[in-house]
């Protein structure tokens, strides 16, 4: 049966960011199927186990197998299955709203569902050029994001990613998008800058942008809190304070990308409460529903709503399955088990640990960098660690590619071996995670990447 999964997977199902080649043609290797979760591990076809280090795809918060998750799922589907909220409302969609409103910074207050991350940014795109259309500044439509930052695939969420190898297929894409410098303080332009430093410098390049665009035409910013693409960037101290003064002297929205930084991943909620920031918009999905079902959601402030609450303007958009009635069920117990279990509070507890086990990885030669927040790491490669010098493209696919991904999961550890930048690997574990988990992350990771050297 196992390899029936297999070989239909090869034959019939399109994976998504997959070069199908590695699994045609002779020597090809078997396509993984994955069919079950437990805690903080995965299971597949053949029985063999192996620690998730990714939580999905930084989405199964509270871990495999939560039949407490399931239940919700079956208990609402049978009551209603589904009802758009087009002009209607039905009660977990009305519940959770008002749940996250609780939870939010500011008087983030309005949710505004989608199905996923880049439904939501779309979602936060269109609402700022609207907003800014209805209080008469119609010529505020551009975006400004970060260099190497990813914030969707879709057209509008495509355009504000600032990774061009994933964007040249399918352009010309929306204008009106520009880049910034992003917060990698490993490979910041002046050695001699503080942390602070770094931080005042990187954010002044958005208003330099603002400035140069034109503040009459830039209507937001898309940030992330720490930002994925290129090995989890944290923010350095005064970084999105900075930001935030920059957003308010132009009117420019500031957007907070928390697809992934929400729910836990950095011990807050949100990850706009980890930095001590209010943004104009949050953008959140994948740990909501900790993955159990697709649900995204915009939650904008008080402020953005006024204009839509009078006469009749309407925010001509929505989604077919937004604020589907069994994934605001599930999103609702999920936020339980967070209470339940005080699972932000254990993130913050055990991410000095998880940062410990990885950093006694710098004693490597292939280590260049170890950083990150909450149960959110990226550790970079390099081949050359006193001069920091990285891989060449081809020598970076040989070794992610090639060498990493595929060793990395037979010896037991599911993450992503991810070049988009400079090489990196990326660890999310889902936030039940302990000591233990950490130490074999850190066996595994020591073994492969030990062996990866020699193959340098």
């Amino acid at each position: 049966m196992s390899q029936d999964l297999s070989a239909a997977a090869r034959d019939h199902l399109w994976m998504h960011f997959t070069r199908l080649s590695a699994y045609t043609g002779p020597g090809a290797g078997e396509v993984p199927v994955i069919v079950r979760g437990s805690g903080p591990y995965i299971f597949d076809q053949h029985g063999k186990r192996y620690l998730d280090g990714l939580s999905g795809l930084f989405v199964v918060q509270t871990g495999h197998g939560r039949t407490e998750l399931a239940e919700a799922e079956a208990k609402q589907a049978a009551e209603l299955a589904y009802f758009p909220v087009w002009s209607y409302a039905h009660p977990t969609a009305v519940e959770l709203a008002e749940r996250l409103s609780t939870l939010t910074p500011g008087e983030l207050n309005r949710v505004f569902y989608t199905t996923g991350g880049s439904e939501a940014v779309e979602s936060a795109w269109k609402l700022a050029r609207s907003y800014f259309k209805l209080t008469g500044k119609p010529m505020k439509t551009k975006a400004i994001s970060r260099s190497v930052a990813y914030h969707g695939t879709t057209m509008g969420a495509l355009s504000i990613t600032g990774l061009p190898l994933l964007k040249q297929q399918f352009e010309p894409l929306v204008p009106s998008t520009f880049r910034v410098p992003n917060t990698n303080y490993y490979r910041r332009p002046d050695e001699s800058m503080s942390p602070e430093q770094f931080g005042r410098w990187a954010a002044d390049r958005i208003a330099e942008a603002i400035e140069f665009e034109g503040p009459d035409t830039v209507a937001c910013v898309f940030l992330e809190p720490v930002q994925n693409a290129g090995g989890c960037f944290p923010p350095p101290p005064g970084y999105f304070q900075r930001v935030r003064e920059i957003c308010d002297r132009y009117d420019v929205l500031l957007v907070s990308d928390e697809v992934i930084c929400a729910f836990g991943r950095l011990g807050e909620y949100f990850g706009s409460q980890r930095y001590g920031f209010t943004p104009d918009i949050i953008t959140c999905a994948k740990g909501l529903t900790s993955g159990y079902v697709p649900m995204g959601a915009m939650i904008a402030s008080e402020r953005l709503v006024e204009p839509f609450l009078t006469g009749a303007t309407s925010f001509a958009h929505g989604v077919t399955f937004g604020g589907h009635p069994v994934a605001a069920a599930v999103a609702l117990t999920n936020l339980d088990i967070f209470e339940r279990e005080d699972l932000n509070s254990h993130v913050r507890s055990q991410s000095p640990v998880l940062r410990s086990y990885l950093e006694k990885l710098l004693d490597l030669p292939i280590v260049g960098d170890v950083r990150g927040d909450g149960f959110f790491f990226g550790i970079e490669l390099v081949k050359d660690k006193a001069g920091k010098k990285t891989f060449t493209d081809a020598e970076a696919d040989r070794l992610l590619r090639g060498f990493l991904s595929p060793a990395l999961f037979d010896a037991g550890l599911y993450c992503r071996a991810d070049d988009r930048g400079d090489p990196v690997i990326q660890l999310a574990p889902p936030l039940i995670c302990e000591e233990r988990h950490f130490a074999e992350m850190e066996q595994i990771l020591r073994s492969v990447l030990s062996e990866a050297w020699t193959h340098i």
